[in-house]
């Protein structure tokens, strides 16, 4: 049903291309800087991710935890909340600009290709980060030991013990962040747009929204599918083995790095970096705080809306993805269907159910549903990583007890299931509700003024240059989107 749910629509974009005729000079430039600025943006987010992951690997101190949770915040954060946060940051009233006035410079411009960038890196650095730190903690203690014990220098450890590491692990994360920036529609909705500045996705929505030309839009979609595609896979065979063999996981202190210059220089990196992502952050929550009554009406509504979806999508997707966790332990070909949304392009998607909709029924009224389905669809893949390593194990522990006492169907889930799966369950509707809540992709291709989310709605604010209410909606929809997370995830660990 996941995969046919999926090919359905792609297969009608398929069938309503028209081959690379129906495609336009300007559409051959938007995949041009589909792919520069995702290459640009990959190797930026490693570059400044390497410094970050090395002093985190290299270093102990108070508040550690911390910095590696603020990591793993924009991934969940709203995107079109942090677009407007780097606005408020490098846009012409922000701080950046105040101090290239102090100096006589003019205030640069976060509208463009660099903007889209530079929002990319903002979102994609933390990720890289923290799977580069899981590569150097993968570097056994006892080499490090050993190194130690042979008086290597931290120009000796990074030469014949870092460097093998980043040699093996940085290229699969570069090729999954160009994979996610050829995908990156808000970004580029909200910071590009113009001739030099579109991507695929892009251009697909200008396609449909604003000149109505299917064919066009369709055939733009299957070049996004064979992108992605195609960055998929190599970012599933590009993974090198490091040849560090096995260790006893212990934590060694680095002895090649006590230097007082080398402190220096980890903390430097790590308060940049913590820098970098709060700052946005800061500025558009505590601004906005103030305007959250005086919100129209109509902004309220559009929470409602997102709202509904994000407990909709949370309730499907974890309900489908236990029974396909299940259904996983017999059949692995299961598991393999329900990942293929990893790759798969909301736009894309979007486009062909409203291929497939049109002869039926009018698809602009079933902007919603057809939201939470696409929702649904793009958080399978995280729900089933989150469940099915859960569902095995209780399998190997449970799996012949229960067989025994004739426990199966609901009796097995409501007495052995959901109590023993109600942590990653909770882990994974937090995570669904959350990017639902915060998705700014379908609905701006279905969406009536009437039937607007929250992140549409906001963008809507910011395109009006009404700042002050957007910043009030950008707090509203963080707490959200981080306030239904808290809630599941904390929720399933009290229950």
């Amino acid at each position: 049903m996941v995969a046919a749910a999926l090919v359905g629509p792609l297969i009608a974009v398929a069938l309503r291309a028209e081959g690379w005729s129906a495609l336009k000079p300007s559409d051959w430039g938007a995949l041009r800087f589909t792919l520069w600025q995702a290459a640009v943006s990959a190797g930026l987010s490693v570059l400044l991710a390497v410094p970050v992951a090395r002093a985190l690997a290299r270093r102990r101190f108070a508040g550690r935890g911390a910095v590696i949770l603020l990591l793993g915040a924009p991934f969940i954060l709203p995107v079109i909340v942090a677009v407007l946060g780097l606005v408020a940051v490098f846009g012409r009233t922000g701080p950046v600009a105040w101090v290239a006035g102090a100096f006589g410079l003019d205030p640069p411009s976060i509208y463009g290709a660099h903007g889209v960038i530079l929002a990319h890196v903002f979102f994609n650095m933390p990720l890289a980060t923290r799977l580069i730190l899981q590569g150097w903690q993968s570097i056994p203690g006892e080499r490090l030991r050993l190194a130690a014990s042979l008086g290597f220098t931290a120009r000796d450890t990074f030469r014949l013990l870092e460097w093998p590491m980043l040699r093996a692990t940085v290229p699969g994360v570069a090729l999954v962040i160009f994979l996610i920036c050829t995908t990156s529609f808000a970004v580029a909705l909200a910071l590009g747009g113009g001739p030099r500045a579109t991507t695929v996705e892009l251009a697909i929505y200008q396609a449909f929204r604003f000149d109505f030309d299917l064919a066009r839009a369709a055939t733009l979609g299957g070049v996004q599918l064979l992108l992605g595609a195609v960055a998929a896979l190599a970012a599933l065979r590009l993974t090198l083995p490091s040849g560090f063999g096995a260790g006893q996981d212990r934590v060694v202190p680095r002895w090649d790095s006590q230097a007082p210059a080398l402190r220096l220089q980890d903390g430097v990196a790590i308060a940049l970096a913590c820098l970098f992502l709060l700052l946005p952050m800061v500025l558009v929550l505590t601004e906005g705080a103030a305007y959250v009554p005086s919100l129209p009406g109509s902004v309220w509504a559009a929470a409602a809306r997102s709202l509904a979806i994000a407990l909709g999508a949370a309730v499907l997707t974890v309900a489908l993805a236990l029974a396909m966790a299940v259904a996983a332990l017999r059949a692995p070909w299961v598991e393999v269907a329900g990942t293929l949304a990893i790759a798969a392009s909301p736009l894309v998607l979007g486009t062909g159910l409203y291929v497939i909709l049109l002869p039926v029924t009018n698809p602009i009224a079933l902007a919603l549903p057809v939201t939470l389905f696409v929702n649904v669809l793009l958080a399978l893949p995280f729900a089933l990583r989150a469940l099915i390593p859960a569902v095995r194990e209780l399998h190997a522990d449970y799996g012949r007890l229960s067989a025994s006492l004739g426990l199966t169907g609901l009796t097995w889930l409501r007495r052995v299931g959901l109590p023993r799966l109600r942590r990653p369950a909770g882990f994974a509707a937090g995570l669904t509700a959350a990017l639902a809540a915060g998705d700014l992709g379908v609905i701006a291709l279905f969406a009536t003024p009437d039937q607007a989310t929250l992140p549409l709605m906001l963008y809507q604010l910011m395109g009006a240059y009404r700042m002050e209410e957007a910043k009030a909606a950008a707090l509203l929809l963080v707490a959200l989107s981080l306030g239904l997370f808290w809630l599941f995830e904390r929720g399933s660990r009290d229950a």
